[in-house]
């Protein structure tokens, strides 16, 4: 018999408790059920990045890595969980440009946002300076700066996001204009 969506809830739970309380077979069990999550996450991700040379399976290792060495993190719920991988594997993404960078090998990862919520062109922007955006953005509004993370590079829905954040669904609606707004103006070509 296949879990109800009720049931997969309460066991992706119990593993997160698990996990959290030190358990690291229940962060490989986690994974098994998730797997699919965040290869789409890092799918999604690589989608934007026409340069990298990461493949998704990799970079779903790399952010299983980051993510194994999180036992401190008190997880809420699946969101909460997913919120974190797309946060990492952005992150793997970013340290991929900066070495790629570093070895001059290349101008900078270009960065592509696809999201069809922002109205922005198709120019290609540099992982790094993507991150610099949404570090600057941070130092303003936190809330924008983790709603257009979570929308954009993790593919939560409102509701999800404001789950994870534990703020209310219309203060994610007012913060998603705003994000949105401001990194359209920020990349627009001559900004």
């Amino acid at each position: 018999m296949a879990d109800t969506p009720d049931s997969e809830s309460r066991n992706v739970a119990r593993l997160l408790e698990r996990w959290s309380g030190g358990d690291r077979q229940a962060f490989d069990e986690l994974l098994t059920h998730l797997y699919r999550d965040i290869r789409a996450i890092a799918v999604r991700e690589l989608r934007n990045e026409r340069h990298s040379t990461i493949q998704p399976t990799v970079l779903v290792n790399e952010t299983y890595l980051r993510m194994v060495r999180c036992t401190e993190m008190r997880w809420q719920d699946r969101a909460h969980f997913l919120a974190m991988a797309a946060r990492v594997t952005r992150q793997v993404l970013v340290d991929e440009a900066r070495r790629r960078r570093a070895d001059k090998r290349s101008g900078g990862t270009p960065f592509t946002l696809t999201d069809s919520h922002l109205a922005t062109t198709d120019s290609a922007f540099d992982a790094i300076e993507m991150d610099a955006l949404l570090t600057e953005l941070h130092s303003f509004d936190d809330h924008a700066a983790e709603v257009v993370s979570l929308r954009v590079f993790g593919g939560l829905s409102a509701e999800e996001a404001a789950e994870v954040l534990g703020i209310s669904l219309s203060t994610v609606q007012r913060r998603w204009i705003a994000g949105k707004a401001w990194l359209a103006h920020e990349l627009r070509p001559g900004a």
